[in-house]
């Protein structure tokens, strides 16, 4: 391991603080109406939920799906995001390749500011929040894998 690389323990640990950070965001959001998300007062807490989202979707999709394949000996050299979520999909720790592939191209939408179509943002937002327990879940799931085969 080269400076600067990180452990499977240290991205199964980031990324389970960025869960943690994110959730108390995601359940007050949850209740949110639609002027909830327009109100500034509650720009805070939809900044917040969309930072440890976007981050979290990041170290998985970054670094842990690769150190988990290669802890495992399923790894191949310079495999691309698609191969990567392809394996992991058959090994059941992803429901599915695309809809991983989906997820992040959808989270990127609601982190554009859209001060004429506020309506798209909203969009994006929800979109964000359903899909975060499906990425929770994909987490926890990686979890209890690596816990089982240690």
């Amino acid at each position: 391991m080269t400076e600067g690389e990180i452990t499977l323990s240290e991205a199964l640990e980031t990324a389970k603080l960025h869960l943690e950070y994110a959730k108390p965001n995601y359940e007050q959001m949850t209740n949110f109406s639609d002027e909830d998300f327009l109100n500034r007062k509650n720009i805070n807490i939809i900044d917040a939920f969309m930072l440890r989202y976007i981050k979290l979707q990041d170290v998985m999709g970054r670094k842990l799906f690769k150190l988990v394949l290669e802890a495992f000996g399923e790894y191949q050299g310079s495999m691309s995001m698609l191969d990567m979520l392809d394996k992991l999909e058959k090994l059941h720790l992803v429901p599915s390749a695309d809809e991983w592939m989906d997820y992040r191209k959808k989270r990127n939408e609601p982190t554009h500011e859209y001060p004429q179509n506020r309506q798209k943002a909203i969009k994006g937002i929800k979109l964000a929040l359903e899909h975060f327990p499906k990425v929770e879940k994909i987490l926890l799931d990686i979890e209890n894998y690596i816990k089982k085969l240690r």
